[in-house]
């Protein structure tokens, strides 16, 4: 009698060895417990954030929230591939401003995919319109991306502080790659589909409150300070809600415990590095945010450092180099609009890349990174040039 192992991927292995490299600094007193303590309660909100907004997501998903509303999109587009392209921008762009980059990698991505497949229009734009407006749309708000929740309090604390800064760079970083995309795919772009049926959810009212949940949650992630308050109040009506009418779909795996695993474990060794002076060679890099040199070089030693290792540990290591809310923006715009180019920039690359392979869609890692570096290249550059036109 044999028996099956289930393969551990690689993926899993390096949380693994980061979660105890992180609970080693922990126990052993390398990270000194007043430290760890402040580390704790920073981050708890944003952890506890990124929890409801995923399940919060993933239940909408489940209730064909997102399918029916990409139905309605491609019946706006009235057989125009244009008009449907136009449309899937603005999908992705609210997904991203308002429910985090990762939804519009994980949930977004496979429902305009299948849209376009179902259509019969080439999908490749579109799934690569996900995961760079997923990326470069994501600095909008505080909830659009972890790094921005980190970088909040420091800005100003509310939306509306965090929003004066943001909002010319976040529009730089839908323009140019959508213009690149809608340039290099033109052929495409400029023709037409066949107008789907209308998409029936299973449960209507399942579909009817899970939207309007959302419908409610949007606007107060906007002007609520303590976003993870209504984020969890939305996924505890959401689980109740699927509690009653589709319980099979309430499961563990609702919660991103890996993602979790790797952002604690990674703020856990980037500031016992802080805490051990290990990291005060990027002194150097430091800026209050006055002129456009600093602004520029450290948006773009954000996008570098990104790209090396992933923007979460990149904006963590650099945050100290940013003392200023203009700063803080500058390295946010790097970490944030920067990370096209290679596969492990991002996390929500990652995560689309696995989404897309799976839909039958072959995406070609040089050109994906020679294309990648062109649009962020360009993109960080302007950002931060118009960063420093908005603030000056």
């Amino acid at each position: 009698m044999g028996t099956t192992g289930r393969r551990i991927g690689a993926g899993t292995v390096i949380v693994l060895v980061l979660l105890v490299a992180a609970a080693a600094c922990i126990v052993g007193g390398v990270l000194p417990a007043p430290d760890a303590e402040a580390l704790g309660l920073r981050i708890a909100p944003v952890l506890g954030f990124v929890v409801a907004i995923t399940i919060v997501a993933e239940l909408a998903r489940d209730a064909a929230v997102f399918d029916v509303l990409s139905q309605g999109l491609a019946r706006a587009g009235r057989g125009r591939v244009i008009a449907l392209w136009g449309a899937v921008v603005a999908l992705a762009v609210v997904s991203t401003v308002f429910l985090s980059l990762d939804t519009t990698a994980v949930i977004v991505t496979p429902v305009v995919v299948v849209l376009a497949q179902s259509v019969g229009v080439n999908p490749l734009p579109f799934a690569l319109a996900t995961v760079w407006l997923a990326n470069t749309a994501s600095l909008a708000l505080p909830v659009s991306n972890l790094t921005n929740l980190l970088a909040a309090q420091r800005i100003g604390g509310d939306a509306v502080s965090f929003l004066a800064l943001s909002w010319a760079p976040t529009l730089v970083g839908i323009a140019i790659p959508v213009a690149v995309l809608t340039l290099r795919h033109r052929r495409a772009l400029f023709g037409a589909y066949r107008v789907p049926s209308p998409a029936l959810p299973a449960d209507r009212v399942l579909f009817w409150s899970a939207a309007a949940v959302l419908l409610a949650l949007l606007p107060l992630l906007a002007v609520v300070p303590e976003v993870w308050i209504p984020a969890t109040a939305a996924a505890a009506v959401l689980v109740v809600l699927f509690a009653v009418r589709r319980r099979h779909v309430l499961r563990l795996s609702l919660v991103p415990w890996r993602a979790l695993a790797l952002a604690g474990a990674l703020f856990v060794l980037v500031e016992t590095a802080h805490a051990r002076g290990l990291l005060h060679f990027l002194d150097v890099l430091a800026t209050s945010g006055d002129g456009l040199g600093p602004l520029l070089g450290l948006a773009a030693s954000g996008a570098l450092a990104a790209n090396g290792v992933n923007n979460l540990p990149a904006y963590l290591i650099l945050e100290p180099a940013a003392q200023s809310p203009v700063a803080l923006m500058a390295l946010l715009i790097g970490v944030n609009l920067g990370p096209l180019v290679t596969p492990w920039a991002s996390l929500a690359t990652l995560l689309w890349h696995h989404r897309v392979v799976s839909l039958g869609v072959p995406v070609r890692w040089g050109p994906f990174m020679a294309w990648g570096a062109l649009v962020a290249v360009s993109t960080v550059a302007v950002a931060a040039a118009v960063l420093w036109l908005v603030s000056g």
